[in-house]
């Protein structure tokens, strides 16, 4: 976690950049109000195309003041202040692929549920804009999962903030995945899939399967088979500085291998590599918010009344 300074606010240009995703009529007001509090603050407001036009198709008559638009990472100007992902995590998810290793702080402010990634609730966006475009925030650094092969895959964008994932292509019959750990042997998993979980994305797909929860400064990777057949092969907690490779065979000739929510096919005799990104994520935490009061939020923790 980075502290961030309280900033000179004297003739200080901010300038942001908003990726979002669709949604549903109940979200328009608030989002109004968010357009409404970047003009008051002269925001220089730089935004995601396809989402300014569902944006102004919604809007109508309503005028957005907008400085200009990005469609991929290399429009996004690299003195960008933060990026806001508006939507949920998946939302976030997709954003984080724009602003790739640029080390642009992102936030996220979630149009529906309370999220682990999108935790701003629409109705706290005032006070968290203001704090945000004031800096009253902490910094959370997350790390990231790089895939390697020697295939032209996943475009210019081999990286996950979640998880990476093998699984079988369809409801065939389980494939099986042999598993190397700094070229050593762990492992052959009889099972539908594999992932491979950062911390971050430990309260993701991982934990579905039965994948334990790690605070988000944790060091870790988290191996989790997805319905194994041997019922003794459990999740397993390696340090995030392990090289990891692994084959799969099976029946079938190809296989699924995902990134987040990013998916490739790949052929049985492709061998590919899993580490830890050269790079990490600068999340923004609001002062008011931690990772845990998020944690028992979204799990529902303590909702039994004796609590």
């Amino acid at each position: 976690m980075t502290k961030m300074p309280t900033p000179n606010k004297k003739n200080k240009i901010i300038k942001i950049a908003i990726y979002g995703k669709n949604f549903t009529s109940d979200f328009t007001e608030s989002l109004k109000i968010l357009f409404q509090k970047l003009a008051e603050n002269k925001i220089q407001v730089f935004i995601y195309k396809p989402y300014f036009d569902f944006i102004t198709s919604i809007f109508k008559s309503d005028k957005i003041d907008i400085t200009g638009f990005f469609s991929d990472y290399s429009e996004i100007k690299k003195d960008t202040s933060f990026m806001l992902s508006i939507g949920g995590d998946g939302t976030y998810l997709e954003a984080v692929a724009f602003i790739k290793d640029s080390g642009i702080p992102i936030v996220g402010l979630n149009s529906g549920r309370l999220g682990f990634l999108a935790n701003i609730s629409k109705d706290n966006l005032i006070t968290a804009i203001d704090d945000v475009i004031n800096n009253r925030y902490d910094i959370d650094k997350r790390s990231l999962i790089k895939f390697d092969c020697n295939l032209p895959l996943f475009k210019d964008y081999r990286y996950a903030l979640n998880e990476f994932t093998i699984h079988k292509k369809d409801s065939s019959s389980m494939i099986k995945i042999q598993a190397y750990i700094n070229n050593e042997y762990l492992n052959t998993y009889w099972a539908d899939g594999i992932i491979v979980a950062t911390p971050t994305g430990s309260t993701a797909y991982s934990m579905s399967a039965g994948g334990p929860i790690a605070t988000p400064d944790s060091t870790i990777f988290i191996l989790s088979p997805l319905a194994p057949h041997n019922l003794t092969v459990r999740p397993l907690v390696i340090p995030d500085n392990c090289e990891l490779r692994f084959r799969v065979e099976g029946r079938n000739t190809n296989y699924l291998v995902s990134l987040d929510r990013r998916s490739e096919v790949l052929h049985k005799s492709i061998d590919f590599i899993i580490t830890r990104a050269n790079f990490e994520i600068n999340s923004i935490r609001l002062l008011h918010l931690n990772y845990f009061t998020t944690l028992r939020s979204k799990l529902m923790w303590g909702i039994d009344s004796r609590n």
